[in-house]
């Protein structure tokens, strides 16, 4: 398991059956911008060569480390540079690569876009604006501080968007002008099964069942395809260090076995709820 550890600036990687982690990226509590530091990382992903790509937020760039180097290059982006160029991110979040290893989309929040980098991106490469782009907003063609992203082209063309401050999740063909609201009220935050407060992670299973976590309202929320109704599956809604709550999480991941693993960021774990 492979873990971002926003506020000490670091990766840690947990080996199997193990309960000692040790760090992968960056130095411990040290925050920076040379090939060797992270500053606020955000979202990590291993290639099939084991290449670790790290998005790292407050520098504005994603960094590549080669098979178990801890000196980084820059994948996407300008080091400690913010802008709006196609060769420029602002405040990259969350990401993800297509299967095949040939593109990486990145939540570029800050810029109310989702852009697309071929995976050979060096330095200053231009991407491509392939959601939103208009400002921020909450109409179908606009996305407001989008964070997650996630998709499943084997089984639908779409990729689909959580908007942290649009309180909503969009389903939204890569390329097009726009796309549809799947869950939440655009712009109304709520804490029902059919309203969403402040969206950050998200994850589909292969039946497309959509699982989406609420950082606000400390709970993971799973809708049925074509369902905008949610059934609470992690979390109480409400905030606390108990087995069964949660606090201030950032993220979902599922093993092969469909066993799900929160980051309970503001309790500092990571919690494990077996399949049912």
């Amino acid at each position: 398991m492979y873990v971002v550890d926003e506020t000490n600036n670091v990766v840690w990687k947990l080996l199997k059956n193990t309960t000692t982690p040790i760090i992968v990226a960056g130095q411990l509590a040290s925050a920076g911008s040379s090939a060797s530091l992270l500053n606020t990382p955000l979202d990590v992903y291993i290639d099939s060569n084991n290449n670790m790509y790290v998005s790292n937020c407050s520098n504005h760039r994603i960094q590549k480390f080669v098979n178990g180097s801890t000196i980084g290059q820059t994948f996407a982006g300008i080091n400690a540079s913010a802008g709006t160029a196609l060769n420029q991110l602002y405040y990259p979040r969350n990401f993800w690569v297509d299967p095949t290893q040939t593109y990486m989309y990145i939540a570029n929040s800050n810029n109310h876009r989702v852009m697309r980098y071929p995976m050979n991106s060096t330095t200053g490469t231009n991407g491509q604006v392939v959601t939103g782009g208009a400002g921020a907003g909450n109409t179908n063609t606009q996305l407001n501080l989008p964070w997650g992203i996630y998709s499943l082209p084997t089984i639908s063309n779409y990729l689909y968007i959580v908007n942290y401050y649009g309180h909503s999740v969009m389903r939204w063909i890569p390329g097009a002008s726009s796309g549809e609201f799947i869950a939440g009220t655009p712009g109304v935050s709520g804490s029902t099964a059919t309203t969403l407060n402040n969206p950050i992670a998200i994850k589909l299973d292969a039946f497309l069942n959509m699982f989406v976590v609420e950082y606000s309202n400390h709970r993971v929320q799973m809708f049925c395809q074509n369902s905008q109704t949610a059934v609470t599956v992690a979390g109480t809604g409400t905030s606390g260090s108990s087995a069964t709550q949660l606090y201030a999480l950032r993220g979902v991941a599922f093993d092969s076995s469909m066993n799900m693993y929160v980051s309970d960021a503001g309790n500092h774990r990571v919690q494990k709820y077996f399949k049912l």
